[in-house]
């Protein structure tokens, strides 16, 4: 079966965003403590970690609830705003400087660039703004198809429901069959992109939903983005020129 289109997920699929997460909140507790917050770091990024569970990694106000639920000796004679602001520009500042696709996804995307034979785009959820941003930051708009790119919150659509990946392959012009979504999550990327008759590849790697396999499909199974490449070599006939 041929391809016509290839869909990537972003986060922890392009580039290894929980790593680059985790970072960057270390260095937002750094910087709250250099201005004066009194706690253990080890306690406030455990208790950070909470926040962005209970609230989600889209929530705007991670380090406002964070700073809630400390203790009030934490903050006492301190003004809170001060602390949030230098947690967020100190994990800006890592983000402006750390953020970067994964090497083998990048050279993956050079050479599915240099073919005619496919084409690009990515179905991503999130807030708009910050997954465009993501794109930007990340370089991907030299690779991507401009009307191929679906972010949920943009869409009004969740990644749980296969009515996005419709729409995508729908105004992609190509059946479902002909199309597939590459991504870490087993629900979000592959349960859902399976229903909706997509061609599907789990990059199930070392991640946090590495354990839990999808409830169908996936057609494909990578450890590294970059062994996408032989399967589409070996399954689908692409990329054949290349090593």
């Amino acid at each position: 079966m041929n391809l016509e289109v290839i869909f990537f997920d972003i986060d922890d699929t392009l580039y290894a965003s929980s790593d680059f997460a985790g970072r960057a909140r270390e260095r937002a507790v750094e910087a709250m403590l250099r201005h004066g917050l009194r706690a253990a770091a080890e306690a406030v990024l455990a208790e950070l970690a909470e926040v962005v569970t209970e609230f989600g990694s889209n929530d705007d106000r991670h380090f406002d609830r964070l700073l809630d639920r400390l203790p009030a000796e934490a903050t006492r004679g301190l003004n809170k705003a001060l602390l949030v602001t230098a947690g967020v520009i100190a994990y800006h500042e890592t983000k402006w400087r750390e953020l970067g696709i994964r090497p083998q996804a990048r050279a993956l995307l050079d050479d599915l660039r240099a073919t005619t034979e496919v084409r690009v785009g990515v179905i991503s959820a999130g807030i708009t703004g910050k997954q465009m941003e993501k794109i930007l930051r990340l370089g991907l708009t030299r690779y991507l198809d401009p009307g191929l790119v679906f972010i949920t919150d943009q869409q009004g659509i969740a990644k749980t429901n296969p009515k996005l990946y419709r729409r995508a392959v729908a105004a992609a012009g190509v059946a479902p069959e002909r199309a597939m979504m590459v991504g870490d999550h087993p629900e979000r990327d592959v349960h859902s992109a399976h229903q909706a008759g997509l061609r599907t590849v789990w990059h199930r790697g070392q991640g946090k939903y590495s354990g839990t396999p999808p409830a169908s499909g996936p057609d494909h199974v990578i450890d590294a983005i970059g062994e996408l490449r032989g399967v589409l070599q070996e399954h689908y006939g692409l990329l054949q020129d290349l090593p």
